[in-house]
């Protein structure tokens, strides 16, 4: 098909749920994106966070290819070795007990909020179902976790919603204290609040929230879903605040572009649910599980180091630029206070240039791939640099 036979088709026949950028993708390699008319473009997204290793990786595509030949699915009524090796590997780094796969960010934090909530009435009764979340967070587009999310933005014509959330102002330690109390079940966030703008909480607020959790008998939820699996230079965004959840919640970059999600559990919550009391039929499957090996076999010290480096280096060339008036994130998550053009506007005009950004709420939002090479990202800044100008 050609590009207006593509356009004419999404136009006629896929629900404008998204409200698309004026190109339609051909194919990719690292850092690089090309469209249908074989433009160039630098990727400052990885697909909302997802590829982490960039466009097709030749050890990620071998990994899958394998696999593909072997077993694309048999369903979780069965053992299969790609998704036990994932979830040794994913406890064994994180020094939680068990993990439960689904298939995207949204699923694991139902998993995480029914978790929760099974924990509350089995230690404290029926009542025990409150899940304390904060205001300008975001954990999803399912009614649960759109419910958790504390944007009204998101809640507007879907309601009823679920009952049993309270939302807290970001770093608000006192506000916190006070809204847990013996109904709570689990205190949820972000460590970064990603589409909230890309700010992170403070530190302090989050050793407050993980305190308030041990003296009253709340689980802790870590939603790392995008900021997880390497994104900040640690392999979870909870690591630079010295606290260890008992719930951390993944998705995005642990397939490098398939989807899979999930949940960790730490000891005290492990056990709680039991078969019957939650399921997926596609979550673990052996190609995407495969392609998360590849994923975090590649995450070693050294590459971590190299994500925080270059996530600095990212930074230092932002704040140079003289229209930018903030920068904020952790590692290879930012989030770009941007004056004299709207961040949207800054969007569609670097895509005109040859760049790939997002948004998040008022400012433009980066995520390239992890993989990305020092060259590239100065590639992207010069066409940043100059549509700011």
């Amino acid at each position: 098909m050609n590009i207006t036979e593509i356009k004419k088709l999404d136009k006629e026949r896929i629900v404008p749920t998204y409200a698309r950028y004026d190109m339609v993708a051909e194919k990719g390699a690292g850092a690089c994106c090309w469209s249908k008319e074989g433009k160039k473009y630098i990727d400052f997204t990885a697909g909302i966070g997802v590829n982490c290793l960039g466009f097709c990786d030749r050890g990620w595509i071998e990994a899958v290819t394998e696999q593909l030949g072997k077993l694309q699915h048999v369903s979780n009524l069965f053992y299969t070795e790609p998704q036990v090796k994932v979830a040794e590997m994913l406890t064994e780094r994180s020094g939680m007990a068990k993990v439960f796969f689904g298939n995207s960010g949204a699923e694991a934090n139902e998993a995480a909020i029914k978790t929760a909530r099974k924990y509350g009435f089995m230690k404290k009764g029926e009542k025990a179902y409150k899940i304390i979340t904060l205001e300008n967070s975001f954990h999803g587009r399912t009614m649960a976790a759109i419910t958790a999310t504390g944007q009204e933005h998101y809640h507007k014509f879907f309601t009823p919603f679920l009952e049993g959330f309270e939302y807290c102002p970001a770093n608000d330690g006192e506000a916190m204290e006070r809204l847990a109390d013996e109904n709570t079940c689990a205190i949820m966030m972000e460590m970064v609040q990603g589409e909230g703008g890309v700010v992170p909480l403070e530190a302090e607020f989050v050793k407050k929230a993980e305190k308030i959790c041990r003296e009253k008998g709340i689980l802790l939820i870590a939603d790392e879903v995008q900021t997880g699996i390497g994104r900040t230079g640690k392999l979870f965004a909870y690591e630079h605040f010295g606290i260890q959840p008992d719930i951390v919640t993944f998705a995005k970059g642990i397939g490098g572009g398939l989807p899979i999600g999930g949940a960790l559990f730490g000891e005290k919550c492990c056990d709680t649910l039991q078969p019957g009391d939650h399921g997926t039929t596609y979550g673990g499957n052996p190609v995407a599980c495969a392609g998360a090996v590849e994923v975090l076999k590649r995450m070693d010290g050294a590459f971590l180091a190299e994500v925080e480096k270059k996530g600095s280096y990212i930074k230092e060339k932002l704040q140079a630029i003289p229209k930018v008036k903030k920068v904020t994130g952790m590692g290879m998550m930012l989030g770009v206070e941007i004056e004299g053009k709207k961040a949207a506007d800054a969007v569609a005009e670097s895509l005109e240039k040859g760049l790939m950004i997002l948004t998040a709420k008022d400012r433009v939002r980066l995520l390239p791939p992890l993989t990305i090479t020092f060259e590239e990202i100065d590639e992207g800044i010069e066409i940043l640099k100059s549509v700011l100008k």
